[in-house]
This record gives structure tokens, C-alpha cells and sequence, in this order.
């Protein structure tokens, strides 16, 4: 039988070098905070039971917790003194846990879930605990795993208090920690502030945990697995990071990107083999793109369902809530917000369309607005199968446009347009004979030379 998991996260780090109000945690990558990304790694791996250590000067963080998993899934480490202090932080919220936990960290979105299984595998295994480790390119600043013979890990020498020998090793840690939880709190108890920076450092339960009998085994990832992000610069980097990743798997699943670098993806974007995306196309939060659609340059998509055959743009802004059927076109300099669309309907351009139910076939012409909003509600437009909405029209919601009927061009459609039939609202035209040659000869005369 498979022991209890369960994650404690730290949150707590003040974020300065961030320079931002915003909690160094908070800030996305891929259009996730970066604390979620950690939230859900442990869930990946069936943790049981997440706790986040914040800190009392982000109550932000607390409050995105609670959201996210809970009011009693945050705790506070009142006083910033060390990644060891941190941990011990959430010992009373794992009270009556018996299993393993891992230690992941809140800015370092990038630890895979298939890496922290490897570690709860390689303790249930090994028993002891579980680092990870990688192979740097440049350790300047990371802490060093000191090596056995046998190959587990002695114990770990933080970049600060290392000797310029230790620093020559380039195996590192990562922070990330893998242990029984009873045990782990046990070990932390024992960890003193005697270093370099007056601190209680969680990687002293290594050797502690070696003089208490425990072996320490080591799971090596990538470098890039364990990137951690302080400041603006490496927060692009992360991104930077991510959007390679997610351009190379969605090329390697079938998707066309002709400009892969200009295309911009969020973490849960979902596109079906097949499709094309021109250059300068970004996709936000909750994207879905089925088979064989081609999405034109320039477009902006977020929260939308797009069908498949379906072809949008270019400079088309699709919103949360849009959902295109089965080849419908959605052309230049069209808005569409929470609406949708049949099969084979078609915006070809210069149109917004929001709260909206827009049947097969039908088509709406430039200029269609739906008028869905009077400063205060929000109100829903209707237009049926095969309709043809003329050029021009505002459709002044709460309004039906039936099955086959038409608006005409330059319309202002305030009442239900039945099946079949032709809606028109407009003024009469009025020519006025020689007014135009009047107007123009008296501007001339009053316009100084």
C-alpha cells in the first residue's frame, strides 16, 4: 500500500529585487501565478494535503490561497529566518499527517510533476530522503550536494559558506526535498543558525538526517526544471522558457506555426493537430482550437472554443465566452464577447458581436453591432439560421432576429424581426438641391486667403 503524500510550498520570500507591489508569488507565467504552478504540481503527484508557508507582509498571497485551496491551507512564518524557519512554519497544519512530504517552492513554477513522483518513488524505495539535484552550468550561487562513495548525498554546502573547492562542483541543489513528514519536523528541530548568514537552512537536515542514520539519495533533473525567478529579468526568462516549450510541443502534436517565436501561448491552451497559426497570434487563459482551423496574424484570443475549419482573422479579438461551430469565419477587425456562433456562420469584418446567439449559415455584414449593454445590464441578441444582417446595423438588445430574415443596411433593429421577414429602420432620405455647391462656395469666401 501506496503511503499518504502531501506538499508543504513556500511563499513567504519578500520579493524586493521584484520591485513590484504585487507579490513576487503572484506574478504569472504562461498566465498562471507562479504559486499555481507549484499548487498543481502537488496535485499531479496526489498530494493529499497542500500547505503554503506565506509571509505576514503578503496577505495577497494568503487570500490567493484561500481561493485557490482553502482558508486553513496558508500559514505565516512570522519572521523571514530561513528555508528550515519556513518549513517549521507549517508543522502544526500537518499535525496528524503520517506519510511523505515534499518541500516545493512558490517561485520555481517550473518542477515537473514526473520529478517530484520520481522522488516520492525513490523514498518509498530508499526510505531516508530525497533531493534534487542537477548539473549546472554556472553554480555560482547554489548550494553544492556533497557526494558519498556510494553515491547519496553527505550533505549540502550552501554557495556562501562553501570553500572555493566545494564551489568547483557543479551537481547542485535545487531545494526541492522529499522526506517522511515525522521524521523531516524531527530533523528541522535539531537545524542551528551557525552560518554565513545567520539563518536556518533546510538543507542541513541532510546532514543531520546522515547522523541520525538517515541516507539521502538524489533525483537529478534538468537545470531548467529547478529555474527559480526574483527579479523582472529572470521573470521573462521564465516565460521565455515556457512559451519555447509549449511552441515545440505544439509543432511536435501537428499544429502549423509559420513564426513560431511571434506566437504566444497560456498554459492551458488546447490546439488539435492540424491547425495553422500565422505569425503575431496570442492565445490567453482557456483556448481550445479543434482540427483543421487557421488562425490569421494579428489576432487576440482568450476563453474561446473554436470549432473545427473554422477560420479567424486577421486582427480578430475573440473574448472569454466566444464559441465558433463548425468552419465559421471570423474576419478582419472583429470583436466577439461571450457569443455564439453556428455552423458556417460568418463576421467577415468590422463587426462586434457580444452576448449573442448567432445561428447557422447566417451572415452578418461590416458594421453589425449587437448593442448589449445599457450602462447598467447586460442583455442577449438572437439571430437565427440563414439570417442576413445588413451592413451598418445595430441590433439594440434584448432583440430576435428570425430564421432567414434580413435587416437592412444602416438599421437601428430595436423590435423582434420575424422569420422570413425584412426589418428596416431608417429615416427617409432627403436630397437637398444645390446645397452642397452652397456650402462650398461660402467657405471659400470665408476662408482667409
Amino acid at each position: 500500500m501506496s503511503r499518504a503524500r502531501a506538499a508543504i510550498i513556500l511563499a513567504a520570500g519578500q520579493g524586493t529585487r521584484m520591485k513590484s507591489d504585487l507579490p513576487k508569488v503572484l506574478h504569472e507565467v504562461g498566465g498562471r501565478a507562479m504559486l499555481d504552478w507549484a499548487i498543481a504540481a502537488a496535485a499531479n503527484t496526489g498530494a493529499e494535503r497542500t500547505i503554503i508557508v506565506t509571509g505576514a507582509h503578503s496577505p495577497a498571497v494568503g487570500a490567493h490561497v484561500a481561493k485557490v485551496l482553502g482558508a486553513n491551507a496558508a500559514v505565516i512564518q512570522d519572521r523571514p529566518l530561513g528555508t528550515a524557519h519556513a518549513v517549521r512554519a507549517a508543522e502544526q497544519a500537518m499535525s496528524g499527517f503520517d506519510g511523505d512530504v515534499a518541500i516545493l517552492y512558490g517561485d520555481a513554477p517550473f518542477v515537473p510533476p514526473e520529478r517530484i513522483e520520481q522522488m516520492f518513488a525513490l523514498r518509498a524505495e530508499k526510505g531516508g530522503l530525497v533531493v534534487l539535484g542537477f548539473e549546472a552550468r554556472d553554480p555560482t550561487g547554489y548550494g553544492r550536494l556533497m557526494l558519498a562513495d556510494d553515491g547519496t548525498v553527505e550533505r549540502i554546502v550552501e554557495h556562501k559558506d562553501a570553500t572555493p573547492e566545494q564551489r568547483a562542483i557543479t551537481v547542485c541543489n535545487s531545494g526541492v526535498l522529499c522526506a517522511d513528514a515525522r521524521t523531516l519536523f524531527e530533523l528541522l528541530s535539531r537545524v542551528r543558525s551557525d552560518n554565513a548568514k545567520g539563518e536556518f537552512y533546510l538543507t542541513d537536515v541532510v546532514a543531520l538526517g546522515r547522523s541520525a542514520g538517515f541516507k539521502t539519495s538524489i533525483v537529478v533533473g534538468m537545470e531548467s526544471d529547478t529555474l527559480g525567478v526574483n527579479t523582472k529579468v529572470e521573470l521573462a526568462a521564465a516565460e521565455a522558457a515556457f512559451q519555447q516549450r509549449m511552441r515545440v510541443a505544439a509543432m511536435e502534436a501537428g499544429v502549423t506555426l509559420i513564426d513560431p517565436a511571434s506566437v504566444f501561448f497560456s498554459h492551458d491552451t488546447q490546439i488539435a493537430p492540424d491547425v495553422v497559426i500565422e505569425p503575431s497570434v496570442f492565445f490567453g487563459k482557456g483556448v481550445r482550437i479543434a482540427k483543421g482551423a487557421r488562425i490569421k496574424a494579428f489576432c487576440h484570443i482568450e476563453g474561446a472554443e473554436i470549432g473545427e475549419g473554422a477560420n479567424v482573422g486577421p486582427s480578430a479579438r475573440l473574448r472569454p465566452g466566444t464559441k465558433l461551430g463548425r468552419g465559421v469565419k471570423i474576419g478582419n477587425f472583429v470583436e466577439i464577447k461571450n457569443a455564439n456562433f453556428g455552423e458556417k456562420a460568418q463576421a467577415s469584418h468590422l463587426t462586434y458581436v457580444g452576448d449573442a446567439d448567432v445561428g447557422a449559415r447566417a451572415n452578418l455584414g461590416a458594421g453589425t453591432i449587437t448593442c448589449n449593454y445599457d450602462g447598467f445590464d447586460k442583455y442577449r441578441t438572437t439571430i437565427g439560421e440563414d439570417a442576413f444582417i445588413g451592413s451598418d446595423t445595430a441590433l439594440v438588445a434584448p432583440v430576435t432576429v428570425g430564421k432567414g430574415a434580413y435587416t437592412g443596411t444602416g438599421s437601428v433593429i430595436t423590435k423582434d424581426v420575424p422569420d422570413g421577414a425584412l426589418g428596416v429602420a431608417r429615416s427617409r432620405q432627403a436630397n437637398i438641391e444645390g446645397w452642397a455647391d452652397k456650402n462650398r462656395a461660402k467657405k471659400r469666401k470665408d476662408k482667409p486667403a
